[in-house]
């Protein structure tokens, strides 16, 4: 039976989705070191996250420039400025002292306020515009040193309250959140060195077919190198997901033998053997342990497996099995399982949609929906290239994915269409 597009992409969903709420499970939970490049990066928190402290952890000055009482400049105008002797100065790190009334405190920018300034001039709007007389950090400045100001200032003003940003006990990062670098940030901001994450998917991808060998490998005549292990092992981790690649012959108790060395997965994906050839080796191996193969009307990519396999004592094994070919392979992918594992990834799920007008003429099967390979030009038109699904260097060479719905026979140069980004 044939299926749209849509139709395979909730069948997809509805395989798949217990094995991704299983990540939330708490007894899967990880606990991960925060420490800067380490592997709490593009990890999804498992638990909310709380403040232990304040951040500011103390009022701070926003600017280079002076901390004052506002009423002691109330009165400064251009004509006639008010002059403050200089204090002694606070630089970042410097415990807050007090301020003394009717003084001028020089502090640096992220220094804490002294006690009894209630705001900052900034040193470019002073005179002198920059610092002078002070003496070293902590040291009282020249007794003759002196600052004129020539505008009132009002309170607060350039001054960072402490805890104007996160409050004690505050909830800093809600579970669910994808760990990046400004995440990861303001976990260091407030002294938190690990936290609880997702567990990864853990994937196993087969490649099968007679024919393979590893890229590096001499071929024979009838051979070729396996790319779809390199374009969907990239794409996997891409979503977050952990990988173990494996390859298997046109043997089906051999692929069977592969499945059962991996009882770890979550989630199986196999290329290749979905077909309705003499040797379609994934189909003659799950198709007896409940896996559905059939067919979608999508082009490239139409042959799909779908279901999931009983293992002894462990959980059933969703099972997603696309065709060999390496173009009807990504394509796959990127149609029904790329959005799934992304969002559970806490990433962006789908790709960048827009509707652009075609450079050229093209034409498509009607009862299928079509996937082409293009290139986004500078003048905002798509050109597209050819369907074939073993075209592989034109979908290294494209920015975008143009799709030709159901129905629709041929379009005309100008006509728009809809593509996806697969360039950001």
């Amino acid at each position: 039976m044939t299926t749209t597009p849509a139709q395979h992409a909730a069948h997809v969903a509805d395989q798949v989705e217990p094995a991704l709420q299983s990540l939330c499970d708490v007894e899967r939970m990880e606990t991960v070191a925060l420490h800067p490049g380490g592997p709490a990066l593009g990890r999804v928190l498992a638990a909310d996250v709380h403040s232990p402290l304040q951040v500011p952890p103390f009022t701070n000055s926003q600017m280079d420039g002076y901390a004052v009482r506002a009423s002691d400049i109330a009165d400064a105008t251009a004509s006639m400025p008010v002059r403050l002797p200089i204090g002694r100065v606070r630089a970042a790190g410097d415990a807050a002292g007090e301020h003394v009334p009717g003084t001028a405190t020089p502090v640096m920018t992220g220094a804490a306020v002294p006690v009894g300034a209630d705001a900052v001039v900034p040193i470019e709007i002073v005179d002198p515009p920059r610092f002078v007389g002070i003496g070293a950090a902590g040291a009282d400045a020249d007794p003759d040193a002196a600052v004129a100001f020539s505008a009132p200032v009002a309170p607060k003003t350039f001054v960072r309250d402490a805890g104007s940003d996160v409050a004690a006990g505050a909830l800093l990062l809600p579970a669910g959140t994808r760990l990046g670098p400004a995440q990861l940030a303001t976990l260091a901001a407030v002294g938190i060195t690990e936290a609880a994450v997702r567990p990864r998917l853990r994937v196993l991808l087969i490649s099968t077919g007679h024919e393979l060998r590893p890229p590096g490998e001499a071929l024979a005549s009838g051979q070729i190198h396996d790319a779809n292990t390199a374009s969907l092992a990239a794409s996997l981790v891409d979503c977050g997901a952990e990988v173990a690649c494996a390859f298997a012959p046109d043997d089906a108790a051999a692929l069977d033998a592969t499945i059962a060395a991996h009882p770890d997965v979550d989630l199986l994906i196999t290329t290749g053997g979905v077909s309705a050839g003499a040797f379609e080796v994934v189909r003659d191996a799950l198709e007896p342990r409940g896996v559905r193969f059939g067919h979608v009307a999508m082009q490239p990519g139409g042959p799909q497996g779908l279901g999931a396999i009983d293992r002894d004592g462990l959980p059933t094994l969703p099972v997603v099995a696309f065709p060999g070919n390496p173009v009807s392979a990504l394509l796959s992918f990127e149609m029904f399982l790329r959005p799934l594992l992304r969002r559970a990834a806490g990433l962006r799920a789908h790709r960048s949609a827009l509707h652009v007008p075609l450079a050229v003429g093209i034409e498509s099967p009607v009862a299928k929906h079509q996937v082409r390979r293009g290139v986004l030009h500078d003048d905002g038109t798509v050109e597209v290239g050819a369907p074939g699904s073993h075209l592989l260097h034109d979908y290294a060479r494209a920015t975008v994915l143009a799709h030709v719905p159901i129905g629709v026979g041929a379009l005309p140069a100008g006509a728009e269409i809809e593509v996806w980004r697969i360039d950001d």
